[in-house]
């Protein structure tokens, strides 16, 4: 069964185009960045992810809602079925939003987006969206639901590129989840963290505290940590100054240093390389990366819009880990002398697939070899 309010529903892009559909979810007018994601599934795990924070995200699939919203799980303060504890998207855009029917379901997709203030637009063709944005690149973008807009660009004040997200996706303090091993402490520079992410340490028997992205190293150092890891977020990593010299700081200490997606592009920032806008990014649970020691493929989950495009651009000091068969993207990074590995796929991937998890057990040996 699919679900359509009798309200209006409008998707407006900056280059004028304007589609008008069913509003769901809540009633408002939000702007953002229109990207996409051609994932099948995982739409709860995509809701929360706080990379998408200031992005109005439109998914390809063309029934979206069918298993419905789980009640939330957590274990030591990690959820377990989410990536954060709120939707973090300005806005949702799919073909049809559907009633759920599924034993764990605790309410419609519909009434999530309601009950936090999100606004969301049905039954409007997303394939002509993707199409323009594959031709166009990202852009700006209005979503409204429930409300006629007589001017949309009114609402496009600020610029996805030109906005710093992390105040809104950063802890404010410092968050500990208390590990069931005796490993030791992990500290992860959270700018908007995955708790899949932070599961997938936590399950390797350490201790993970999450610290404010804008603390100082002498902060962080305070922990005694064995190991530094800088997970993903939202917004354009060149605009990141203090976490890049932050970054540049810590790697002083020669600690297991492990950067995951906005993480993997500090990391070479701070070190020397070049991180650039993609034209429409990476955003899927089904793109393949080549693992350049090995000679493996895995098929692997992202979500990002800027990357190390080329060799050209990689720091002198790392070496290329993975590459994207398909745009020559650079997808991970590993220092030959020191313990520090990066990826900019997502090796956690809850909804699948899940053939990179095997990269959080090799950063655990490296914390551990390193004494």
């Amino acid at each position: 069964m699919t679900y359509c309010k009798s309200e209006p529903g409008y998707i407006y892009l900056e280059d004028g185009t304007l589609l008008e559909g069913c509003g769901f979810g809540s009633k408002g007018v939000s702007a953002g960045e229109v990207v996409f994601s051609t994932a099948m599934n995982g739409y709860p795990e995509s809701l929360t992810d706080p990379s998408y924070r200031g992005q109005i995200l439109v998914l390809t699939h063309p029934l979206v809602g069918n298993y419905g919203v789980p009640r939330k799980q957590a274990i030591e303060g990690i959820y377990e079925n989410f990536e954060s504890d709120s939707i973090q998207v300005e806005g949702l855009v799919v073909t049809e939003v559907t009633e759920p029917y599924k034993w764990n379901s605790e309410r419609s997709l519909h009434k999530w987006l309601e009950d936090e203030g999100v606004p969301g637009v049905s039954d409007v063709d997303t394939r002509a969206i993707v199409s323009r944005v594959r031709r166009k690149g990202s852009m700006m973008g209005v979503i409204s639901s429930g409300i006629n807009m007589e001017n949309p660009r009114d609402y496009l004040k600020q610029r996805y590129d030109e906005t710093d997200f992390s105040a809104l996706t950063s802890p404010k303090t410092p968050v500990v989840h208390k590990g069931k091993g005796d490993k030791g402490i992990i500290v992860m520079i959270d700018c908007g963290t995955k708790h899949g992410i932070i599961k997938g340490l936590y399950d390797q028997g350490f201790t993970i505290v999450r610290v404010p992205c804008w603390f100082s190293v002498k902060e962080v150092m305070d922990y005694n940590p064995k190991a530094i890891v800088f997970g993903n977020g939202p917004g354009n990593p060149n605009i990141y100054q203090k976490q890049v010299k932050n970054f540049r700081e810590i790697l002083e200490y020669k600690l297991p240093t492990l950067g995951i997606c906005l993480g993997h592009q500090l990391l070479s920032i701070s070190m020397g390389g070049k991180v650039t806008k993609m034209k429409f990014g990476h955003r899927a649970i089904n793109k393949a990366v080549v693992d350049v020691t090995t000679g493996e493929a895995y098929i692997t989950t992202h979500n990002h819009g800027y990357a190390i495009v080329s060799k050209e651009d990689v720091p002198s000091e790392m070496k290329v880990w993975f590459y994207n068969p398909d745009d020559g993207t650079i997808e991970g990074l590993y220092h030959d002398k020191l313990p520090i590995i990066t990826t900019q796929f997502h090796p956690e991937a809850r909804p699948g697939p899940w053939d990179a998890t095997w990269v959080f057990k090799k950063f655990a040996k490296m914390v551990e070899s390193n004494g």
